[in-house]
């Protein structure tokens, strides 16, 4: 249940780093409101989810959805391009942290 919680977490993290870009800093209601809610229920799912697994395995897998999906979400909804290179970062990302999930 704590992986799923931390994954949906994650998710969360996406939305909310993409809700403040939207938000103009803090100048439109709704981006705001959205990047508020989300940022509580992410930040609330990480803790729950740090009851079971490790800070270093658990922060590293949240933030690393968060970023992966974070600069997905720009290379294909915002416009910010996508590169065989900016691809091959994020997957080091993803086997960086896969890496952590398995020497846990």
């Amino acid at each position: 249940m704590a992986w799923l919680v931390l994954v949906l977490s994650g998710l969360l993290e996406t939305a909310w780093a993409t809700a403040l870009s939207a938000s103009r800093g803090f100048s439109r209601l709704w981006p705001t409101v959205i990047f508020g809610v989300t940022l509580v229920l992410s930040m609330g799912g990480l803790a729950y989810a740090l009851r079971t697994i490790p800070v270093g395995t658990g922060y590293a897998v949240w933030v690393s959805i968060g970023a992966v999906g974070t600069a997905l979400v720009g290379m294909f909804f915002l416009g910010e391009g996508f590169s065989v290179l900016k691809a091959l970062c994020l997957l080091l990302i993803v086997a960086g942290v896969v890496g952590l999930k398995l020497l846990h």
